[in-house]
């Protein structure tokens, strides 16, 4: 096994960079203010928002992670916590997540 670049823990040794698309779909068209406040609440994890003015709303997401599903798991994660915050701001509706789909960084390479 090559050794690990210096400071790189063997937890992380295995990590990649995914970025990750999420929409949910709600029951009503979203103001400005909804998602504006939900790209402020992703901004912390690399995210930007979509969603002004129709009924979906959602976000991409970098993330680090071992796997596809690994991504996609911590990203919905923080999305649901960040629609959590945009409801309590700007009451952004809650709405399930209809799609999601993740690209490594090493498949964004290879186009």
């Amino acid at each position: 096994m090559p050794p690990r670049p210096k400071g790189q823990s063997l937890h992380t040794a295995n990590l990649m960079r995914w970025s990750v698309g999420i929409e949910a779909e709600a029951d009503r068209v979203l103001t400005r203010e909804q998602v504006v406040e939900l790209a402020d609440a992703v901004a912390a994890s690399g995210g930007i928002a979509t969603g002004i003015g129709t009924s979906r709303y959602g976000a991409q997401l970098i993330v680090e992670a071992a796997s596809r599903e690994a991504a996609i798991e911590k990203a919905t994660a923080e999305f649901t916590r960040a629609a959590a915050r945009a409801a309590a701001r700007a009451g952004l509706p809650p709405a399930p997540v209809v799609r999601t789909e993740a690209v490594s960084e090493d498949e964004d390479a290879l186009g």
